[in-house]
Order: structure tokens, then sequence, then C-alpha cells
């Protein structure tokens, strides 16, 4: 009785995971066309930071204070800043008209985008260092069954094929999840110097603005 019961139960986890042969494998091949990719962009990302001359961040926000804004908005400008944080510090200079608690809402609203900006390139890369070996080692067990099968009924032919299918998806699986984590590590790194920067920048300019700010209500009331 039990095992009248348990053999349609066996066959249909049977053909489950034989049907999830091919989609697992054409996952891995995407992953790992997503993988050369990414590396790609990687290479591209190292050859402008090496163009770039290094920012002198202590230098740019002693600058920051002995300026206005106008001269700010120039400065940064002509800095070797990244177009994002360019952007950042110039979309807070052209509302520097705000309230002052506003003005700081606004600032976090726009470094909380730029970590937000960052955080959905490395998670493509993330996403493979998880699924790729965990679906590398689905595309190895499944053809291991059919495998086992043919030793048993002494054909070679089969076995070999089903273990060559195995250690080819091991190896993708590997292969892809290894250089992902690579690659999210040093964008990573990457973009924390980047995003702690930006912070510096913001803090300094909202420090300037409540500064210049402070100097005109003064002379309005001795005015």
């Amino acid at each position: 009785m039990t095992i009248d019961i348990l053999m349609p139960l066996k066959d249909t986890m049977h053909t489950i995971s034989s049907g999830l042969l091919i989609p697992t494998i054409a996952i891995l091949l995407l992953f790992l066309a997503l993988v050369v990719i990414e590396l790609g962009g990687l290479v591209a990302e190292a050859l402008i930071r090496r163009s770039r001359v290094k920012i002198n961040v202590p230098e740019l926000l002693e600058s920051f204070q002995r300026e206005d804004a106008g001269e700010i908005m120039d400065e940064i400008n002509q800095s070797c800043l990244f177009r994002r944080q360019k952007a950042v510090l110039v979309e807070l200079i052209k509302h520097n008209n705000l309230p002052a608690s506003s003005l700081q809402a606004l600032a976090r609203r726009l470094l909380a985008g730029e970590e937000l900006h960052y955080i959905k390139i490395t998670n493509r890369t993330d996403l493979v260092t998880r699924l790729g070996p965990m679906l590398g080692l689905m595309a190895t067990l499944i053809p291991l069954g059919p495998g086992l099968i043919a030793l048993g009924q002494g054909d070679t032919k089969t076995l070999a094929d089903s273990l060559l299918t195995a250690f080819d998806a091991t190896v993708a699986g590997l292969a892809s999840g290894g250089v992902a984590f690579a690659i999210s590590k040093l964008r990573k790194r990457w973009y924390d110097d980047y995003l702690s920067s930006l912070e510096a920048l913001l803090e300094s300019l909202l420090e300037v603005i409540a500064c210049e700010r402070g100097i005109e209500e003064q002379k309005t009331q001795d005015a």
C-alpha cells in the first residue's frame, strides 16, 4: 500500500527535478554572460578612476569655507569630482533658500538617493554571488540521478554525459559566483569612498549656507 502511494510521488518529483535542469543551465549561462558584462564595466570604472586626479577632500572643504554659494558652485564644476557628486552638490546649492531643516532633509535625501543608486549596481553581482553556486549545485545533482541509473544498467555513455553536465554546471556556478563576489567587494569599497566624500562635502555646504544666513540676519538687525 505504501509503495503504491509512494511511486506516483517519486515519479512526480523526478519529473519536476528533470524539468528544472534546462532552466537552471540557462540561468547559469545568463549569469556567466552577466558576469562578463559586469567585469567589463568594472574595468571601465577602474580606468576612469585611474585617469582622474585624486580628489583632495580636505582642501576642497577648506575652499568651501572661504567662498560664497556662487563661488562654491564654480569650484565644484571645475573640480575633479565625479559627475554624480557634482550634480548632488549643485542641487543642494540651488535650493539654499530653503529653511535650515528642509535643507538638511534635502541633503539627506540626496545622499540616500546616491546610496540607493550604488546599491542597485552592486545588487546585480550580489545576486549572482548568492544564486550562482546554488544553481550550480542544482544542475550538478539533477543529472546524477539518470547517471546512477545508467551505471546500474551498464550504460557508461549516459553516465559519462551526466557526469560531464554535472561538472560543467559546478564550474559555471562557482566561477560566476566567485567573480561576482570579487566585483561586488571592489565596487563597494569604491562606492563607500564616494559616499563618505560626498557626505563630508554636503555637511560643509550646509555649514557655509548656515553661516551666510547668520551674516545676512546680522546685517538686517544692524540696519
